[in-house]
């Protein structure tokens, strides 16, 4: 691979075995979801970084030679009892500091300024103005778009420092020049931040003065060395979906092993898409990789497995869960799942005649995985906000007795499939649209009732508000100040201008999916918006940022094609993981998959979930019609990192007709009411929808 690229494992030097990280960048984990991200963009730039904990003393990094640090961003509110204890030194040992999100609230509090949490959350992509004569900000425009993702702000600068950025009236980013420290309530680490890149190349290079003279070597051979040494002359079961993550591990392992020592399994868990398993299998035999294909939808469907007896219980104390094909919440569902594959595995082992103790477990596990799930091996301090069914508390356990191989737990999505194509994957798979373990099942929103909390009426108020703005101008109202305080003035004047030419409705729908705002997970409403005309896609993607900004219990904004609905559904079709329901699912991502496909626009969209919603619309209330059909939403969405993204605009990304062929031919399938499109960016909607 090439070298300073990011897809490059780094060499471990003599000096960094004598413990000294002369010249190398200290990133303090703070709990970030995006923690590891800032490690990656530093390495990229052939600066040595070493992610390290929060409470790391800061004579340690000065005695180790640390040139500068990063604080990452986190979940916690620094004014809270329970905030994270860090060492306030690290402000005043002379090294230049770039505090992130929660690291700008550190640094802003120890220097005597105040955080609150104020009533405007900022989740999503926004445009700041920036103070460009700032270091930190040399060469870029006064206006640059960031993602922002917090509920608290910094409300008094503390002494020392100049605000040298601002969203709307929030204090986006401060400085301290002649001390060369850095805070930015934004993350310049990710995708969504356009010119981070080059804020974070200002901040190691012209302000900490640090070389990009980092050795690396071929991540490939890395990664084939820690097998070898691992696994010696012992057995490796490895569970195969046929993804490009699994498939790029079973290569790696095969590469590194003899071909006796690889049990390739691919287990058919009943949440498969239309033909996938024959599809893996063909596709690996191709590759020469011999796979053994188990039939487990059975033992999936009727799979338990065991849970804490309630969220607030820290006691050991467990109880059994439901079946999944009775479980509706998306945490017991993947955990269930994630234990069945390891049982599954287990019976393989044990119809082989192998004996457990000498059989290591391999997965694709990658590294977003691990800290979306808050594993330990990522971050110590991250919230969870979706449990992968490769980091279950089995696992764990596996893991903690080293019975566990994970080749690619450093990796990112774009590095694994660097790394496929060096180990002469073809491209067809390389370049596959990730699909979950747990497949279709967290794709299915379950539900035995309807979601409505004691806010749902408020909420829609609210949305009534935003989408009817130029008029509820005229009428005053608490709740429209209310509005008006969350938006900039650019902001009221394009919600002038679009709810003053579009004839628009929102309304929340009573489901729940799950979401990330300010590094924590929240699981939460989705809001629907129809239109009394076409679909003009940029005034939807406006609504969609600012809706959640508004209305903290919204993380999610479809639109709803079809006529104006004018009776949104209050109520749900019962819905389970049964067969009917995952046929029906099955069909949908068929249907949609085939017209990308045949589009040719594959390659532009990094993912592409189709989601089956329990949602039955255009029922009239008077005749009390029972809810019994569902709905199907597209969830397209493009990233490069897999922890931020955004969905494709219809007519910019992907032609507008190759959507509305979608919507034509899903409606044609039995039982489905209507078709959503998500609009929703990551953050903070997650990628999937549970």
């Amino acid at each position: 691979m090439a070298v300073c690229n990011g897809d490059s494992k780094l060499e471990i030097s003599s000096a960094e075995q004598n413990g000294s990280c002369e010249g190398a960048v200290a990133i303090l984990d703070a709990g970030a979801q995006y923690g590891k991200v800032i490690d990656r963009r530093v390495r990229e730039m052939c600066v040595r970084s070493e992610i390290l904990p929060l409470e790391t003393p800061a004579f340690a990094i000065r005695e180790q030679g640390y040139r500068a640090i990063i604080i990452s961003g986190g979940p916690a509110s620094v004014y809270a009892e329970d905030a994270p204890w860090f060492d306030p030194a690290i402000f005043t040992i002379g090294k230049p500091v770039l505090g992130i999100c929660y690291g700008m609230q550190m640094m802003n509090k120890v220097f005597g300024g105040t955080v609150h949490k104020k009533s405007v959350r900022e989740d999503g992509v926004f445009t700041i103005g920036l103070d460009n004569t700032c270091s930190l900000f040399r060469g870029l425009q006064k206006d640059e778009l960031v993602l922002l993702t917090h509920g608290d702000s910094v409300d008094k600068v503390a002494d020392g420092f100049k605000v040298v950025a601002q969203s709307g009236n929030i204090i986006a980013g401060i400085a301290n020049e002649q001390k060369k420290l850095y805070g930015t309530q934004f993350h310049p680490e990710v995708d969504l931040t356009e010119r981070g890149i080059e804020m974070l190349r200002n901040f190691l290079f012209e302000i900490a003065g640090c070389t990009s003279n980092f050795t690396v070597q071929n991540r490939q051979q890395v990664c084939i060395d820690d097998i070898k040494e691992k696994v010696k002359k012992s057995k490796v079961l490895v569970l195969l979906s046929g993804g490009v993550d699994s498939t790029v591990c079973t290569a790696l392992l095969n590469k590194a092993l003899n071909q006796d020592q690889v049990i390739a399994v691919h287990i058919d868990n009943g949440f498969m898409r239309k033909r996938e398993s024959q599809s893996v299998e063909e596709a690996l035999t191709k590759l020469g990789i011999k796979l053994k294909v188990v039939n487990a939808a059975h033992t999936f469907y009727n799979g338990t497995t065991t849970l804490p007896i309630s969220e607030e219980d820290r006691t050991p104390r467990k109880r059994i869960s439901k079946t999944l094909n009775m479980t509706t919440n998306p945490e017991e569902k993947r955990k269930i799942i994630g234990d069945t594959f390891v049982k599954v595995a287990n019976e393989v082992i044990g119809e082989l005649n192998l004996k457990p103790e000498e059989v290591f477990l391999a997965q694709g596990t990658l590294r977003p995985d691990l800290i979306e799930s808050a594993s330990h091996l990522a971050s110590g301090k991250a919230d969870v906000i979706k449990t992968h069914h490769n980091d279950t508390e089995l696992i764990r356990k596996l893991r903690d007795e080293g019975k566990v191989i994970e080749p690619l737990k450093d990796f990112h999505k774009d590095e694994v499939r660097a790394l496929g194509r060096e180990l002469g994957l073809p491209e067809e798979i390389v370049s596959r649209h990730p699909f979950p373990g747990p497949g279709l099942s967290i794709r299915v929103i379950c539900a035995e009732e309807p979601y409505i909390c004691k806010d749902f009426a408020e909420t829609n108020n609210i949305l009534k508000i935003i989408t009817d703005f130029s008029a509820s101008i005229k009428k005053p109202h608490t709740l429209l100040q209310r509005v008006k305080s969350c938006i900039s003035g650019e902001e009221e004047e394009k919600l002038m201008q679009i709810t003053s030419l579009h004839s628009l409705n929102a309304f929340l729908l009573p489901i729940k999916t799950v979401g990330v705002q300010g590094d924590c997970r929240s699981y939460s409403y989705v809001c629907g918006i129809t239109s009394k005309e076409s679909p003009h896609w940029e005034s939807l993607m406006f609504l969609a940022r600012l809706i959640p900004r508004m209305c903290h219990t919204i993380n999610r904004v479809v639109y709803v094609f079809g006529s104006h609905v004018k009776e949104p559904p209050t109520d749900i079709t019962p819905t389970f993981l049964t067969t009917g329901v995952l046929s029906t699912l099955r069909q949908a991502d068929f249907v949609a998959h085939s017209i990308l496909r045949e589009s040719g626009y594959s390659g532009k969209i990094s993912q592409m979930p189709i989601i089956l919603t329990p949602l039955h619309f255009d029922r009239d209330p008077l005749q009390k019609q029972p809810s019994c059909r569902r709905s199907v939403v597209v969830r397209t969405f493009i990233t490069s990192d897999f922890m931020t993204g955004i969905p494709a605009t219809p007519g910019n990304h992907i032609p507008e007709e190759v959507v509305l062929k979608m919507v034509n031919e899903i409606k044609k399938i039995p039982g489905i009411s209507r078709v959503l499109y998500d609009l929703t960016s990551k953050p903070p909607g997650t990628t999937e929808w549970e």
